[in-house]
């Protein structure tokens, strides 16, 4: 099956997998082996219009490709899923019982709480699938306890506090998994400061190459895609191991190149704006007296 399938509702996605009609038209918890195993597709492609958190253990599918990235989808690893992305998924044999799951929910759910107006900050809604958070038998014990009680929630008989408890109980999950990432960043830092050396290096080859004369500054969504990041990932990383975000070192990197030549050549603030790769020497200006307190003339005469 190559076609797209494109799934925008809780009913829609209960139909497709011939799952019961669903207790809530919102929210959904889908048992991935036990739900799942029958249905009669090898491989597929789909789309959904849904917010996904899943969390892997013996699935009869798993994902081969999200976005453009390849993925092992490992054995009690968790992914996080916005709306619309596409992703490809393939059946696979299973040997013994499976206890993962996959909370789905539509954004109406969130769309008036608190939930909805920060929903954006979780950035690993916007990793790409190679950057799953691994979890302790803690950690997952943790995370099923609270899907679980979501499932009790929409499955009881629903009342004016369903809803509030429902979305509280999906806050309480997303924060827990930002203090899991953070461990997992912390527990990996000589492998994460290896991709700093890397980013870094990424920077110098750009300017090496004179792509800044072609395309511009680089952005962070180039870095991003050179190092098979996504860029949310990268800059989360990056924080997390030297305070400052992508956009911050790329900046920092062009206000160093633009101090040595403002030392050691004549050229002028807008000439050597055009050769960083500034295509308004305006914007160049802003952003040297924002990171120095100085213009680039300013600092050049300051210097000398």
């Amino acid at each position: 099956m190559k076609e797209i399938i494109t799934i925008n509702s809780i009913s829609e996605l209960h139909d497709f997998f011939g799952l019961e009609k669903p207790k809530h038209p919102l929210v959904s918890v889908v048992r991935l082996a036990k739900e799942l195993k029958d249905l009669d597709i090898e491989k597929f492609k789909y789309s959904v219009g849904l917010y996904q958190i899943s969390l892997k253990d013996n699935c009869p599918f798993t994902i081969t490709n999200y976005g453009r990235n390849s993925y092992d989808y490992q054995e009690g690893s968790m992914v996080f899923m916005a709306p619309n992305q596409v992703l490809e998924v393939e059946k696979q044999n299973v040997n013994r019982e499976d206890t993962g799951w996959s909370i789905v929910f539509h954004p109406d759910l969130i769309r008036k709480s608190e939930l909805g107006k920060k929903i954006g900050q979780y950035s690993f809604f916007e990793y790409s699938s190679n950057e799953a958070l691994h979890l302790s038998d803690e950690e997952r014990t943790t995370v099923t306890e609270i899907a679980l009680k979501i499932e009790r929630e929409f499955n009881s008989n629903l009342d004016a506090h369903s809803q509030i408890l429902i979305i509280s109980n999906l806050e309480l999950l997303l924060n827990y998994c930002v203090r899991f990432y953070d461990r997992q960043f912390f527990t990996r830092t000589n492998l994460n400061q290896d991709f700093v050396s890397q980013f870094e290096q990424v920077i110098k080859e750009y300017y090496k190459a004179n792509k800044q004369i072609e395309f511009g500054i680089p952005t962070v969504q180039y870095c991003g895609e050179a190092m098979n990041m996504s860029p949310k990932y990268l800059s989360d990383l990056l924080r997390k191991e030297t305070g400052q975000s992508t956009q911050d070192h790329i900046h920092q990197y062009i206000i160093e190149k633009a101090k040595n030549q403002l030392l050691n050549t004549t050229e002028s603030a807008s000439e050597i704006a055009y050769a960083l790769g500034f295509e308004y020497p305006q914007y160049f200006s802003k952003m040297f007296k924002k990171k120095t307190a100085m213009s680039p003339n300013e600092y050049r005469h300051s210097i000398n």
